[in-house]
């Protein structure tokens, strides 16, 4: 199978299964879209998709991996509601997969969760799976 098809094989997995996590149409789901701003994902539901994801592509995905929660509870990367630049900087580390150029302009903590897109799902999926099959 080509890495064309490999990838192809993600997406349509994960628009299900965020389709079916978020209880939204199929169709409304695209690379672009943000988790939360464009389809309506709460904090609960990032638990749900992680779950149905590592059901699916049986992976393990570490606490923390995909969405990283932790960091945001730190004092030294936010402050004043705000990412520090240590913080985008760690943030950059663990979700490469996102472009922070927009975000790192205004770091509000408000607006991390507009990077969350099924995008950034699927390129994790395909790094993790490719690193796993070497």
């Amino acid at each position: 199978m080509s890495q064309t098809q490999v990838r192809e094989d993600i997406i349509k997995n994960v628009r299900t299964i965020i389709s079916q996590a978020l209880k939204v149409d199929e169709a409304k789901i695209q690379l672009h879209s943000s988790l939360i701003k464009d389809l309506g994902a709460e904090s609960i539901d990032f638990l749900d998709i992680v779950f149905r994801l590592e059901k699916a592509f049986k992976i393990k995905i570490p606490k923390g991996e995909l969405f990283p929660e932790k960091i945001l509870t730190d004092a030294r990367f936010v402050k004043n509601g705000h990412v520090t630049a240590a913080g985008v900087e760690e943030l950059k580390q663990k979700m490469s997969n996102v472009n922070w150029s927009e975000f790192a302009k205004n770091p509000l903590v408000s607006n991390l969760g507009n990077l969350f897109t099924v995008g950034m799902i699927v390129d994790y999926l395909s790094d993790k799976l490719q690193t796993a099959s070497k």
